[in-house]
């Protein structure tokens, strides 16, 4: 096969691999066989490029495939949502007004380990805690 049509065989990997946030070095013919060449944010991309590769050809004999995991690559972390308690303020009710729910104060429990250990655990005004993506 020539280079175009081994491209276009794997167009859904190249795009993939693009989507993903992978860094394509090379993308070329070498010794008869497509070769792409390139950087993934993590394993998960990694593997997730692999597994359509997978689905094109099981074999992928007629592609060589060099990935290495770059985490600079990764997007950077949401910045931390920080609540100030107020006056008034229970876990609960924290909860409804950050989260939509009450009743999932348990999650920012767990993510404050420093400041709550439970539900009993006490807050007060001037507190500082970090509300977590759900």
């Amino acid at each position: 096969m020539d280079f175009e049509s081994l491209k276009l065989k794997y167009q859904s990997v190249i795009n993939l691999a693009k989507q993903k946030g992978v860094r394509l070095a090379h993308v070329h013919l070498q010794d008869g066989k497509l070769f792409i060449q390139g950087a993934a944010p993590s394993q998960e991309v990694k593997n997730e490029v692999w597994n359509q590769i997978k689905l094109i050809d099981p074999t992928y004999s007629d592609l060589t495939c060099d990935i290495t995991i770059d985490p600079s690559l990764a997007p950077p972390p949401p910045p931390k949502r920080i609540y100030t308690v107020v006056k008034g303020d229970s876990l609960w009710k924290i909860a409804q007004n950050t989260l939509g729910n009450g009743a999932l104060y348990p999650k920012i429990i767990e993510a404050n380990p420093d400041r709550l250990k439970d539900e009993k655990s006490v807050i007060h005004p001037g507190d500082q805690l970090v509300i977590p993506e759900l």
